[in-house]
């Protein structure tokens, strides 16, 4: 059942006023300009990102130019950023684009995701932010979001959940706006630690507010488990590590990953690459 938007008409006149407006990638919203951003953006500040961003902007204005560069160029100026797995694959999906999109960007959600290196959130971002095409997205910053305001636990289906919710609250008008609002809200008030709740236009009727437990939300089970879209910006970047892997899975089918998750990568770290021993230092600092 659709549930009736409750916090997108509030995030739409906050982001007006106390939104982020003067970000790099902010300045021409082209399908590749928003990628490449997203891409830098998954496990790293945007204040770190901005001076990589510009820089390979510079050096690769276009889906042409980054296609046809060498990989070796590509990961130079990719340098101190880290997860270079995300630079192989944004470097072998803009060949893709090229080769098989005709070098235009595609504006259907599910030939995105076919691309290296881009999952549903990463997708849907792209497509709204880009087109201002309604598709919802859950990255860490709006599953923050969405998890506070509507008190959802870490039981099971909570990945279903939250889309559902990020569904529902998507407007249909606005869309980009609205995408980047919410996202902001999470990066700069609804911060995983110490949030700002007297800033937020929402906190009046947000359920952890209410209860006191935004410290406990987003939520893991008591039994040390995490879902995989407790990390999947790292996920995503990280996917052509594996071996035979080019494109991420469907993060929110996954079921729920054990404790034993971080022993069972150390087994196979001899077989991976440097940015998987992140990922595994990511969630160690996640529990």
């Amino acid at each position: 059942m659709t549930r009736v938007a409750r916090i997108a008409p509030r995030l739409l006149a906050w982001h007006a006023s106390a939104g982020r407006h003067d970000l790099p990638w902010q300045n021409e919203r082209s399908a590749y300009r928003v990628w490449v951003s997203e891409i830098m953006l998954q496990q790293t500040q945007v204040s770190t990102v901005i001076p990589y961003f510009e820089r390979f902007m510079a050096r690769f204005p276009d889906i042409a130019t980054l296609a046809a560069a060498p990989i070796d160029e590509v990961l130079h100026l990719w340098t101190g950023l880290g997860y270079y797995a995300r630079a192989r694959n944004l470097h072998l999906a803009a060949q893709r684009v090229r080769d098989e999109h005709h070098g235009e960007f595609p504006r259907a959600l599910a030939d995105v995701m076919e691309l290296p290196g881009i999952g549903r959130s990463t997708a849907g971002a792209i497509l709204a932010i880009s087109a201002d095409l309604r598709y919802p997205i859950l990255d860490g910053n709006v599953k923050r979001v969405l998890s506070r305001y509507y008190t959802v636990d870490g039981t099971p289906g909570t990945a279903a959940t939250l889309w559902q919710l990020a569904e529902d609250e998507t407007p249909h008008e606005n869309v980009a706006v609205y995408t980047q609002a919410i996202m902001d809200l999470g990066a700069t008030v609804c911060t995983r630690t110490r949030p700002r709740c007297t800033e937020c236009p929402i906190a009046n009727d947000c359920g952890a507010r209410r209860a006191g437990s935004q410290a406990q939300l987003p939520a893991t089970a008591d039994n040390g488990t995490y879902k995989f879209t407790e990390l999947q910006g790292a996920v995503e970047g990280l996917t052509a590590v594996l071996k035979g892997l080019t494109t991420p899975p469907d993060i929110a089918e996954q079921p729920p990953i054990g404790a034993d998750l971080a022993a069972r990568l150390r087994a196979q770290e001899p077989q991976l690459a440097r940015e998987l021993r992140k990922l595994l230092q990511e969630i160690e600092t996640a529990s």
